[in-house]
Order: C-alpha cells, then structure tokens, then sequence
C-alpha cells in the first residue's frame, strides 16, 4: 500500500492518541469527518492498522522489572522450534519473543515484579519448557526509549 502526506500524518496522529475523535482529526488533516473515517477503514482493511491498545504503565501495576533472555536451544531442529515457540507464547511474563541469529536462538523480554519473581519464572516456567539448553539473561538498569509508534 502506498500512502499519501495525509495518510501518514494520519497514521501519526492515531500512534500518538488512537482516541481521538473522527472529528478531530479531521480538524488537524483539514478534510471531513467522512473522509478521515473512509481513510481509517481503509487502513484498518488492509491490514496497516492492526488494532488499538491501552498502553500501561508498568510502574502503576507494580510489574517494572524488566529482563532480556537470550535462549539456546539443545537442538536446531523444526520440532524443538515449533515446541519452544508454542509454549513461550503461553508464558504472560514474556511480552516478547525473537529467533535471531548469532550465538542464541531466541531472545525474549520479561515483565516481572522484581529479581525473587524472576527467579520464580526462570524455574518454574521458563525452565520448564523442553529442550532449552542454556540461557543468559541481562536487566534493564534505565529504560532510555520506549515508542510503539512506527514512522511511515
């Protein structure tokens, strides 16, 4: 899909407040209330925007322990990858998940409440999963960025 100026800036305003109203868009774009919402169905059908979220604040909900793991798996074989794959997305402590290249097959991000509920993850949950062979974690110190939004 190719966009035109007043897609993208449409595009940026709705990742800076996606509730905003239809009216006030059409405020800041300079076109009608029927325009911005044909232009938001047709992003929204092809796929461009794929949904809208409440971004929250992991130090509100006590959960800002944040840490890296990077995982290798004891055999690179399609089975052990559809398995991993199938029971980390199970897992709600894991926002998200790679498989990189390099030294480690897959690094995910965890969202705990502090070092004891991490442990508790590591060997209870994460552990847990088969054919996981090592893995090296690392935490956040300073959260320098954090955007969601995707410049177009």
């Amino acid at each position: 899909m190719t966009f035109d100026a007043i897609d993208k800036k449409l595009l940026k305003l709705l990742q800076t407040d996606s509730k905003q109203t239809n009216k006030a868009l059409a405020h800041h774009l300079g076109l009608s209330v029927t325009a911005v919402y044909e232009r938001i169905k047709k992003l929204e059908n092809n796929g461009v925007i794929s949904s809208y979220v409440a971004l929250v604040d992991k130090k509100n909900v006590d959960k800002d322990f944040v840490a890296f793991c990077n995982i290798k798996l004891v055999q690179h074989t399609q089975e052990y990858v559809v398995k991993f794959e199938r029971e980390v997305a199970k897992l709600n402590e894991v926002l998200e998940c790679y498989h990189i290249s390099g030294d480690y097959d897959y690094l995910i991000k965890v969202l705990v409440e502090d070092m004891e509920a991490f442990r508790e993850f590591m060997v209870k949950k994460l552990t847990k999963i088969d054919h996981i062979g090592s893995t090296y974690s690392m935490f956040m110190i300073n959260e320098v960025k954090h955007t969601t939004a995707i410049e177009v």
